[in-house]
């Protein structure tokens, strides 16, 4: 039955160039997307460009131009980058549109009538020479916990804690090096816990991966806290209504363009757009995201929505991180290969397609690694797919003038080809590209096998068994025409010229159940090179020109961009010292009412016994931990939760980006509570 399917990807933000990180989900999108299309489901594919806050200003500012011209640039910039890797949205817009000011306004209105937004009085950083409130990320100093120099306003990359950006020691403004100052300011903030109901409904319904869901009862547990969605000029955005000086955070609007993208289509194409935004729509609404800005898209977002009278998402499918050559990419550091300096080396349809062969619909990290990647495509693209043409093509076009044979030589072996067509599609729809990607080349190791055995350049010399030699090599080519088919969505620009070749449609206007239908008696068109092997030297020299560039996005991850931790900066023996880590019998352990993750341990440590929350109940049973022995840091400030005060920590190794398995770290055997660990 046909489907209408809107799907979107994070917009990426105006302040610097596409790399090979964005690119993972925007591929990934494209290649589900294109999959829809091909089934017969009409499918729109929007996204725009991510356009205000405070780094916009200043970028634009530095380089003596205005924040408009900055954004029109970079637009121009990254519209260009999409394009040449296939990237075919339906529509490219901007959040510094009409649009999208007008949704904005829209859903602050709702949720301010029915009082889900709030006036309140808050103190924050203020640069008394730049004349303005400076984001967390624009603050750098001490940190208060750990008396490490040189952190972030609101996290500490040495020990890992947060605090207020007017807690930290010894502050800075990046900007022009003063000390900030303390100034207030009054703010407006959404109640999201107006909404806590409504999303646990909607977030345990079945539209996100399970260890989405786990990491979202993580924030559950602690409480939701109220969301501050208004920012003080000067700011690059959009003004408040009634509220001078005042203007939305860039969160607010970053995801309103989805709506104000879809918008503009159907402005253009004549397309209804409550049909796919009202409360009671039937459409299938996607947004395919980095697992760093889940909050913004599984928290805020759908409260929102429902807040501003429109529908929630069906689903939100989110992806992981990227790494390069095992290296973690870093928005601190910065460091990436941009898309362009792939681009002037490299066929886009390599790295669509190695990064299909790693995708999977489960939050995982994937790595690219260079020489793997030039291995990879090499065998499966050239040495498997593009082979099977190569070795027929030829025959066809100087001994049967490029007519294919009248019949299927070999109907068993074209049938059991289009048999696994529905296990195929089914990888497909489910995100599990690698599956599909492994079933496909199974069945090009067939296709080669059948060449091999059938010898064609054996055949070829007996003048007596051209109708043979014809036969051979049409079925090649009709199963080389099934593999390319299944293979369209992920490589389109060697779908296209094997269309060329073979002059039928692949990838565009066939659906794909095309694949049972051979081509008999059918006219090709003259062979040309489809695809090169890669050569390691420029497969080497993508690496040569690693950029760095500022990511941060107003005290937040810019939507679409791709972080992960990296192992922070050395500290000295005397800073690690100040973290006492002791040893602690779990004397009880039980269950949190009205806590989806958290289990309250009773420890005891020696001469003292402590009451610690830990988020590790969907790993153990509170029973199975009573009576084991744990390390937790002993000297941490009690941290006051919404049941409870936390007296420590125990220390656990988790997923990454604490997305997956959760694992309680314990001494070996004859460790003594409160013993120290060193």
């Amino acid at each position: 039955m046909p489907r209408t399917i809107l799907a979107t990807s994070a917009l990426p933000y105006a302040n610097g160039p596409i790399h090979l990180g964005h690119l993972v989900e925007y591929i990934q999108t494209d290649i589900w997307t294109r999959f829809q299309r091909l089934r017969g489901h009409e499918t729109y594919y929007v996204c725009a460009e991510d356009t205000h806050g405070t780094p916009i200003m200043l970028k634009a500012r530095s380089e003596g131009i205005s924040p408009e011209q900055l954004i029109q640039r970079i637009e121009v910039e990254h519209r260009r980058d999409f394009s040449d890797f296939h990237i075919a949205f339906d529509n490219y817009h901007s959040t510094h549109s009409e649009e999208n000011r007008y949704f904005s306004e829209t859903i602050y209105q709702r949720l301010l009538e029915k009082g889900h937004i709030e006036k309140r009085t808050i103190t924050q950083a203020f640069d008394p020479v730049e004349n303005m409130f400076l984001p967390d990320r624009f603050i750098r100093g001490t940190c208060p916990k750990c008396g490490a120099a040189d952190q972030n306003g609101d996290s500490c990359e040495s020990c890992g804690a947060t605090y207020s950006p007017t807690d930290i020691k010894d502050p800075v403004s990046v900007i022009s090096g003063a000390s900030p100052v303390e100034k207030e300011s009054e703010h407006f903030f959404v109640r999201l816990s107006d909404f806590e109901e409504m999303l646990k409904n909607w977030t345990g319904s079945g539209r996100l991966q399970p260890e989405v869901r786990n990491k979202l009862n993580e924030w559950f547990d602690t409480g939701l806290q109220d969301w501050d969605i208004s920012r003080d000029a000067p700011y690059f955005g959009f003004e408040i209504p009634d509220a001078p000086g005042k203007y939305f955070y860039v969160w607010l609007d970053a995801p309103i363009g989805y709506m104000a993208s879809f918008k503009n289509l159907c402005q253009k194409k004549g397309l209804d757009f409550d049909t796919f935004w009202s409360t009671d729509s039937e459409v299938e609404l996607y947004h395919f995201v980095g697992k760093d800005i889940l909050y913004f898209h599984t928290l805020f977002w759908p409260a929102m929505l429902q807040g501003g009278n429109f529908r929630t998402p069906t689903a939100v499918f989110t992806h992981g991180f990227l790494t390069i050559n095992g290296q973690k990419m870093s928005k601190s550091r910065g460091t990436f290969i941009t898309a362009r300096d792939y681009l002037e080396h490299l066929d886009p349809d390599y790295l669509r397609y190695y990064f299909a062969a790693k995708l999977n619909n489960r939050v995982e990290d994937l790595d690219f690694h260079l020489d793997d990647f030039v291995t990879r495509v090499n065998s499966d693209l050239i040495g498997k797919i593009v082979n099977i043409a190569s070795r027929c093509a030829g025959f066809i076009n100087k001994r049967f003038k490029g007519q294919l044979s009248a019949s299927v030589v070999n109907p068993e072996l074209f049938d059991q080809f289009t048999a696994a067509h529905n296990t195929i599609c089914d990888a497909y729809e489910n995100r599990e590209f690698s599956r599909a990607v492994r079933e496909i080349m199974a069945w090009a190791d067939s296709a080669n096998q059948y060449i091999n055995q059938a010898q064609p350049w054996v055949v070829a010399k007996e003048k007596d068994k051209e109708d043979e030699l014809q036969a051979i090599c049409s079925l090649g080519l009709n199963l080389f025409r099934i593999l390319m088919i299944w293979l369209a969505p992920i490589v389109p620009g060697l779908a296209a010229r094997s269309a060329e070749f073979l002059q039928c449609p692949i990838g565009t206007g066939t659906p794909l159940v095309s694949v049972s239908q051979p081509l008999i008696s059918h006219q090709i068109g003259p062979f040309k090179r489809l695809m090169d092997r890669i050569e390691p030297s420029k497969a080497a020299a993508i690496m040569e020109n690693l950029k760095v560039t500022d990511t941060t996005q107003d005290g937040e991850n810019a939507p679409g961009h791709l972080s992960d931790e990296p192992i922070a900066d050395q500290i000295s023996i005397s800073d690690f010292g100040k973290i006492d880590l002791r040893v602690a019998l779990v004397k009880n352990a039980e269950t949190v009412e009205g806590a989806d993750k958290l289990i309250k341990l009773t420890l005891d440590l020696g001469e003292e016994i402590r009451e610690v929350f830990a988020g590790i109940k969907n790993a153990y049973d509170p029973e199975q931990l009573i009576g084991r022995k744990v390390v937790m840091v002993a000297n941490l400030a009690p941290r006051k939760m919404r049941f409870g005060v936390s007296n420590g920590m125990v220390l656990a190794a988790s997923g990454k980006n604490d997305i997956g398995g959760v694992f309680v770290l314990s001494p070996d055997d004859g460790a003594e509570p409160g013993m120290p660990v060193r």
